[in-house]
């Protein structure tokens, strides 16, 4: 342990007690996984999507963590403190937080940052991430869109979370 306060949580009692500001998010989430699936641009298509998952986890932070007093706290990414209010999404967590470089990559221009592969599969984890927090939060998960549909690769924390 680090000695720093972990942010404590707070399970909301039901959709109805949700912040507005999750519900925000997870609306600019699904606008960002929408322009991920319309994009042409392979980089474009990564980066939209690694965003539609980063407001996912926005979205549940939102709902759920609650700063911890402190006069100096150190600054943790979205994906640290989403380890943090949500444990069993750490895996999620890790694997976004991996990808964040070549998010930036991608939107600083570079075509070579990401293969078109890439920014599919990292389409259809945003999709299924979404879907994942939007379960937590005690909402309906959302309808993937048909293209979206197909068996994940082993690689990522959807196969084996079942």
């Amino acid at each position: 342990m680090s000695g720093h306060p972990s942010p404590t949580v707070h399970e909301p009692a039901g959709p109805f007690s949700l912040p507005a500001t999750t519900h925000a998010y997870l609306a600019r989430a699904a606008e960002s996984l929408s322009e991920a699936m319309a994009a042409v641009d392979v980089p474009t298509r990564y980066a939209c999507a690694h965003v539609a998952a980063l407001r996912a986890a926005a979205a549940l932070l939102a709902a759920r963590a609650r700063p911890a007093p402190s006069r100096r706290r150190r600054q943790k990414n979205a994906w640290v403190l989403l380890a943090e209010v949500a444990p069993e999404l750490t895996e999620w967590a890790t694997f976004f937080a991996a990808g964040a470089a070549k998010r930036a990559a991608a939107e600083a221009g570079s075509t070579r940052a990401v293969t078109e592969r890439e920014a599919d599969d990292l389409v259809r984890d945003a999709d299924r991430f979404l879907g994942v927090v939007e379960q937590a939060l005690g909402l309906a998960p959302h309808r993937s869109a048909p293209q979206l549909c197909v068996t994940p690769a082993a690689h990522h924390p959807a196969a084996r979370a079942g």
